[in-house]
């Protein structure tokens, strides 16, 4: 697996499945705010996007025509950035509906697409990825040339990833999001971070977030042990630990960069990213 000393990726995931106005007064929902919003993190220095769609409603949508404008225009004002579309299993959506994205073409063709690798439950809700599901989801996107962001809740999860490569269904570099600190999931402490990394393959390139309060304790945990960065509102809508200050996506992109210099280290580009993860 190629590595890069001293640089590190930033994933920013922009808006997410649930996050509304009334409870994240900056989180980005129209066509515009969303192309605005990731042209900015770029700047700032996230390499992969993490973007989910909006209806004209401002409510999540699996829908292809809602991804195309938002997956083009994005290109169109950042073409390096690694652009990553959601496949979530929350909010009930059949698994035709959530692998609509991924028929996507030219412009609006994605790079990376999320892919869960067991159903869990969130506070409210669950996330439901049946096995069928999974290996249908992971064998379109290989076939249309799309790399999987491989999503890991609990250590189970490691274990269909390990399952997935072995029978050939997954093959390296693999990149893997650990996410951590819902209530129902593996904790955002460093003990349950460093067992997961542990679990995890050699292939694997590993960034870590954290759910609420956990989102910098993770990324700050991720960059001590020399793995990568998944942040943004769809995970933590505050800048503050006592959630007092609504935060938006670009100033958690440099939230970590500030943190990171002291550490000496620094973001990827778009051009290293692309190299690490091995695009072609």
């Amino acid at each position: 697996m190629k590595t890069l000393p001293g640089v590190f990726l930033i994933n920013a995931a922009l808006t997410g499945m649930v996050a509304t106005r009334s409870e994240a007064p900056f989180v980005p929902l129209t066509l515009e705010e969303i192309v605005a919003d990731a042209v900015a993190c770029v700047d700032a220095g996230a390499s992969i996007l993490h973007v989910h769609a909006r209806d004209a409603a401002g409510r999540p949508t699996h829908a292809a025509e809602a991804y195309a404008p938002l997956v083009a225009g994005i290109r169109r004002e950042r073409p390096e950035a690694i652009l990553c579309v959601s496949t979530s299993g929350r909010a009930g959506a059949a698994p035709s509906e959530r692998a609509e994205v991924l028929e996507l073409d030219g412009a609006a063709k994605p790079d990376m697409a999320s892919l869960t690798l067991g159903s869990f439950n969130f506070r409210h809700e669950a996330s439901v990825n049946d096995p069928e599901t999974i290996l249908a989801l992971v064998r379109r996107m290989r076939e249309r040339g799309i790399k999987p962001e491989l999503e890991l809740f609990d250590t189970g999860m490691v274990s269909t990833l390990k399952h997935l490569e072995r029978t050939g269904e997954l093959s390296g570099p693999l990149y893997c999001n650990l996410i951590l600190g819902a209530v129902n999931t593996a904790q955002a402490s460093l003990p349950e971070l460093c067992h997961l990394v542990s679990l995890l393959p050699d292939t694997a390139l590993w960034a870590a977030g954290g759910v609420g309060r956990g989102q910098l304790p993770m990324n700050v945990g991720a960059l001590l042990m020399g793995g990568h960065v998944r942040l943004g509102l769809e995970d933590c809508i505050w800048l503050d630990q006592a959630r007092t200050v609504p935060a938006r996506n670009v100033e958690l992109v440099a939230r970590v960069r500030e943190l990171a210099a002291r550490l000496e280290l620094r973001p990827a580009t778009c051009s290293e990213a692309r190299n690490l993860l091995e695009f072609t």
